[in-house]
């Protein structure tokens, strides 16, 4: 079976409340609930919540939330994989086997349909996660630095030949958190513990993930743009 996981925590430190807030009249994680749904590329949306005003908004929308996801694995520490584990065990205790996992931010709502496809087809047995990003505006190798062990600063990446300008330094990508794509085999493992990482690039402007109040702004006005509200 494949399915697709949206996790909501209920508390956030940045902005409270984010997940329900309306976003162009419609709460922002129904976004990615109908994303998800238009898809088509799984049996089954979850939502994993510890909020039962998320879980109840979350179920109007169109998504399952069989359950309210325990307090040790929604604090602000707590990370995604074992939250996504623990809904996965669920499903396969309760219905059926699991095979394929696509996971979406909630707070990615920018994202096309077209990319959730994407994501899911790239996930071949060569392959052991998709992950997305966008070719970042701050390169390593060029306009990066780092503190050393000395107390001075130096560039994150020290390049086989000196780069003079972005446009000569190797090409990087910055991760915006939008969507994930796992096998279940691959699943218990680290992210970077994986080989076999393959990447979706998405444009800057699909690549906004909300977490201040400005963020609300930005996305709200490239919705309209976009016709979306």
């Amino acid at each position: 079976m494949k399915i697709v996981s949206i996790c909501a925590r209920g508390g956030s430190i940045g902005l409270p409340g984010k997940n329900v807030r309306k976003l162009c009249g419609k709460p922002l994680i129904a976004w990615s609930i109908e994303q998800a749904l238009a898809s088509g590329i799984a049996d089954r949306v979850y939502v994993s919540t510890d909020s039962e005003e998320i879980a109840d908004v979350a179920r109007t929308h169109g998504a399952e939330v069989p359950f309210l996801r325990p307090a040790e694995l929604a604090t602000s520490t707590t990370g995604k994989l074992p939250v996504i584990g623990h809904l996965v065990n669920w499903v396969e205790k309760y219905h059926s086997s699991v095979d394929t996992i696509i996971d979406l931010d909630p707070t990615s709502p920018l994202r096309d349909v077209t990319d959730i496809q994407i994501c899911a087809a790239m996930l071949d047995m060569a392959t052991d996660v998709v992950i997305t990003g966008y070719r970042s505006d701050k390169n390593p190798y060029f306009n990066m630095v780092e503190q050393k062990s000395s107390g001075f600063f130096e560039r994150v990446c020290r390049p086989v030949d000196e780069v003079l300008g972005r446009q000569s330094a190797p090409e990087v990508y910055a991760m915006n958190a939008s969507i994930y794509a796992w096998h279940r085999h691959t699943l218990s493992s680290s992210l970077w513990d994986l080989p076999r990482i393959r990447l979706h690039v998405m444009p800057r402007e699909r690549s906004i993930d909300i977490d201040h109040p400005v963020d609300f702004d930005l996305v709200e006005l490239l919705m309209k743009r976009k016709g979306l509200a």
